[in-house]
Parts: C-alpha cells; sequence; structure tokens
C-alpha cells in the first residue's frame, strides 16, 4: 500500500538537494560559524550563501534576515521584539491565525497586554476596512497571515499593509503558507507594504529547524534571546547544516515559482479533489462555501455528522494523510477554533479535514485520494445513528 501525503501545509517532504545539503553541512561544515579560525570562517561564508538565497526568495536584503528555529520562534521575536523595543501594549490581530500567534496573544493577554481582533468576511479573511478604526498610540504592531493554513483563504494584505502605514504602525505577516508557494517579493513597487515577515524552510521542501525573520530598515527589535549572533537580534549558535539546506530549498523554490502554468495545473489538481469528495459524499461541503480567493495548495472539507478524528483514522489506513483540527487531546480532536471563528456550525467544524498538495502531487494521487475518501466516508455513515 502506498502512501499518498496530502498534509504539506503541515510540512513538507525535504528534497533530494536539500537532503544533500544537510548532510554536507553535518559531515564537512559541522565548525561553529562563529568562530575565528578558517573551518568556522568557512561555515560562516557558507551560511551567508544561504541566507542571500532565502532572502532573495522574498526580496529582500540578507542583512535584515533573522534566522531562527522554526517560525514560531519567528513570530514569538517579532511580537515581543517589537513590545519591548516600544514600550506600547497593544497587538491587532485575527481569531483565524495560526496557534504560534493565537496561543502568544492569548499567553500576551494574560500578561496585561491588550489584544483587539479584526473582523472577518463571510470567507474568513480580515477586513482591511476595519483596521485603521482599531489602531491607536498604544498599538505596537498589526499581525495577519498572507494566507490561512487550515482553509488557504488570502488575506487583504496589501489593504492591511496601507491602513498601518496611514497610521504609523508596523506591519507583521506570517507569510509561512505563501512564502515558496506563491511569489514574494518585498522590493517591488507594487509589493505589500510589510515591516515584518515570518516564515519557515520546512513548508517548502527545505528542513525542519530554520525559520526566517525580515525586519523593514525602520524596525528596531529588542532581543528576546540576547546574544551576539544574528547581529544581536537572536542569540544561539546557528543551526548550520538545516541552513544550508534551507538555502538551497529555497533556490528550488525560485526555480519552480518561475513557471505559472505549474501553480495553474495544481490548483486545477486541488480543485478537482474537491469536485471528486464533493460527488461523492452528499451533504460534505468545502469551508469556505462561498467564493474566495485561497491559495492553490489547500482545500478544507466538511463532513456534517462525523468526527475527524475517525475520518483521519480511517484515511491513514488506507494511506492518506490529511489533517484536522487542533493536536489531538485527551483521545479526540477538537474543533478547530479557526473554522469556529469564521461562523462554521460545530458540527460541521468537528468533521473537517484539510487536504494540502505540494509541488510533488500527482494526478493519480488525486483520483486514488478521493476513491479513498468516498469509501471511508460511506462506512462511517452506514453506522451513524437515526
Amino acid at each position: 500500500m502506498r502512501t499518498i501525503y496530502l498534509d504539506n501545509n503541515a510540512t513538507t517532504r525535504p528534497s533530494p538537494g536539500v537532503v544533500d545539503a544537510v548532510r554536507e553541512g553535518l559531515e564537512a561544515r559541522w565548525h561553529n560559524p562563529s568562530s575565528v579560525h578558517r573551518p568556522g570562517q568557512d561555515a560562516r561564508h557558507a551560511m551567508e550563501k544561504a541566507r542571500a538565497k532565502l532572502a532573495a526568495l522574498i526580496g529582500v536584503s540578507p542583512r535584515r534576515l533573522t534566522l531562527t528555529a522554526s517560525g514560531t520562534e519567528s513570530v514569538h521575536l517579532a511580537f515581543r521584539g517589537l513590545l519591548g523595543a516600544t514600550g506600547k501594549r497593544t497587538v491587532i490581530t485575527t481569531a483565524v491565525e495560526h496557534a504560534a500567534v493565537r496561543d502568544l496573544c492569548e499567553l500576551l493577554a494574560g500578561e496585561g497586554v491588550t489584544v483587539r481582533t479584526i473582523p472577518l468576511d463571510d470567507a474568513g479573511a480580515a477586513r482591511a476596512d476595519a483596521v485603521e478604526a482599531l489602531i491607536d498610540d498604544d498599538t505596537a504592531l498589526v499581525s495577519v497571515q498572507w494566507a490561512n493554513n487550515e482553509t488557504g483563504v488570502v488575506h487583504p494584505v496589501g489593504g492591511i499593509g496601507a491602513a498601518c502605514r496611514a497610521r504609523g504602525v508596523p506591519f507583521h505577516c506570517d507569510a509561512t503558507q505563501w512564502v515558496g508557494k506563491m511569489p514574494c517579493d518585498l522590493s517591488a513597487s507594487d509589493a505589500p507594504a510589510i515591516d515584518l515577515l515570518t516564515f519557515s524552510a520546512h513548508k517548502f521542501h527545505g528542513p525542519k529547524g530554520v525559520g526566517g525573520l525580515w525586519t523593514g530598515p525602520l524596525v528596531r527589535l529588542r532581543p528576546v534571546m540576547p546574544g551576539s549572533q544574528e547581529l544581536g537580534r537572536r542569540g544561539g549558535t546557528e543551526n548550520l547544516a538545516c541552513v544550508l539546506g534551507a538555502g538551497v530549498a529555497a533556490e528550488e523554490a525560485m526555480v519552480w515559482l518561475g513557471d505559472d502554468a505549474e501553480r495553474a495545473r495544481l490548483g486545477a489538481l486541488r480543485d478537482r479533489l474537491e469536485a471528486l469528495i464533493l460527488e461523492r459524499c452528499p451533504g460534505a461541503h468545502r469551508n469556505p462555501s462561498g467564493p474566495c480567493e485561497r491559495l492553490w495548495n489547500t482545500a478544507n472539507i466538511a463532513f456534517p455528522r462525523l468526527e475527524a478524528e475517525a475520518l483521519l483514522m480511517g484515511f491513514s489506513e488506507k494511506g492518506l494523510c490529511a489533517s484536522a483540527g487542533a493536536a489531538c487531546s485527551s483521545g479526540s480532536l477538537d474543533p478547530s477554533p479557526v473554522l469556529l471563528a469564521m461562523g462554521i456550525a460545530p458540527e460541521s467544524a468537528h468533521g473537517s479535514v484539510r487536504f494540502s498538495l505540494s509541488r510533488e502531487t500527482t494526478d493519480d494521487e488525486i483520483g486514488e485520494a478521493a476513491g479513498i475518501v468516498g469509501a471511508v466516508v460511506k462506512r462511517l455513515a452506514a453506522v451513524l445513528p437515526g
């Protein structure tokens, strides 16, 4: 039984070139890049070349790109760094952010920080026209993700950035699901007015253990982990082997992003998967159900009256990997806070599953996956009471 992997928003398979780069880093470039001896400086040179590739992927200066251990750490550095540097005590975000932001905001609220929430439109996207009214003189930052990790809904970051720029407030964008999947050139004349951007290499076929935080030239942060590394922005010896792998992943992503037809082809595969599942599963529906702009690789489908945990276990038994809701807790999956915040009924949220493609996904896999979903849903529906 082969594995059909449609959980790429959780993580992607490292490419062969990435694996080779990480191996080479562990075997030949294991030296500390902060050391002054020749091997250490060779390691430093290799790291800076990888940093330049990551910076090129988002169109920024390498000197403004801080390497971290994850997207979550990058988010914490952005939030706590700005709060510490400015002394302000208000942040503005949405209720549909990734848990890295949601959980941090809950923690900050317990520390006395005011957290304001941007209202959503019918598709679950932040309303850019509501942002400016939420900003006051005590606002440290506004933070909105570029694309939602569960539904693929794209937020209007251009309008949000413009509102922030008009009020002189930094705009942080969690671009973890965007970078490497969609073009992102922050140096372009028509680029959104983003002041801080976070991403993670393992979302675009790079290794885990490498995140990035880009800060604009006017942004000043107080370090969360003081140290001499990363120009004093983030202490701790860099994960050099994985940074080298991340550089290769960025280079490969730039090549792939140059082919618009390939993204269109994969987007059509996502649409085909949705159509086949909805055809085979009466009562199922897409989240969100209405028209909206979505990331090409993400489908979120609700199977009302069924439980996501049972669905995922049934899929896994047949070789299909997908995901749903929050992390497994006490033997059951809680309904996704993101879907509930979008106004989706709890009955549907409990039975919602995310399927996320990668640039490796094939047409054959889509057809087989839809067949597995249809069979499992039919089997589970047959034992429902009533």
